[in-house]
């Protein structure tokens, strides 16, 4: 399949895909933290064995240099999205590459499936301006809202407070590391390649206005 846009280096993309025929691809704990812990890995130069390394922290692993630098992500039942900037030439590709089919692998072989887990190729958004990725990195953290309130996005949010609560909760996401949650998965995002409003000091007010930015612009 070809991509609509390319991807190049030192740019801003939106990098997407769910189930194929909308399954969940995450149905346990243990999928998430594989996944999590995934996202680390895969985006290294070096090859690893995930069952060498999956008993060691992040921080004791030489993953070699990073492929993209990861500025947002979350893990829903069924999709994934990821904020990345192109900081190695084709990184997004082999990141990308490493991380579905290392994921999808161990899927399939827990769950004695064969065949595509994801829905085709990874799919991949240009963020070109500050509105845009501003809205991104709202979207995104604020996807698991829909797990509590479906309707959110259209109707808003019924229960702020459960809202709130919900999400300071959720762990498989970057949400907690932006609200200064201190765990090993921080290591997973690089910040200090986007913009500075990716910081630990946002409010979830503020973060939910950027809703308001028309995606299809």
């Amino acid at each position: 399949m070809q991509r609509k846009i390319t991807i190049s280096l030192g740019e801003y993309y939106h990098i997407y895909n769910r189930g194929v025929e909308k399954r969940k691809v995450f149905e346990s704990k243990s999928n998430y933290e594989r996944f999590l812990k995934l996202l680390y890995l895969a985006n290294g130069s070096s090859p690893f064995r995930y069952d060498e390394v999956k008993r060691i922290p992040l921080n004791k692993i030489d993953r070699g240099g990073e492929l993209v630098s990861i500025g947002a992500y979350v893990l829903m039942p069924n999709h994934f999205h990821i904020l990345v900037k192109e900081t190695t030439e084709g990184g997004v590709a082999k990141f990308m590459e490493k991380l579905t089919t290392g994921y999808s692998g161990y899927f399939n072989k827990l769950n004695s499936r064969v065949g595509s887990l994801f829905q085709g190729t990874y799919k991949a958004e240009h963020a070109d301006n500050d509105e845009y990725l501003k809205y991104l990195f709202s979207y995104i953290h604020l996807n698991p809202v829909k797990l509590v309130e479906h309707g959110w996005r259209e109707n808003g949010i019924k229960d702020i407070f459960s809202a709130k609560r919900f999400l300071n909760q959720y762990r498989y996401s970057s949400y907690q590391d932006y609200i200064g949650v201190d765990r090993e998965e921080s290591l997973i995002l690089n910040e200090k390649d986007f913009p500075d409003y990716f910081s630990e000091n946002f409010s979830f007010d503020e973060v939910s206005e950027w809703l308001l930015f028309n995606k299809s612009q």
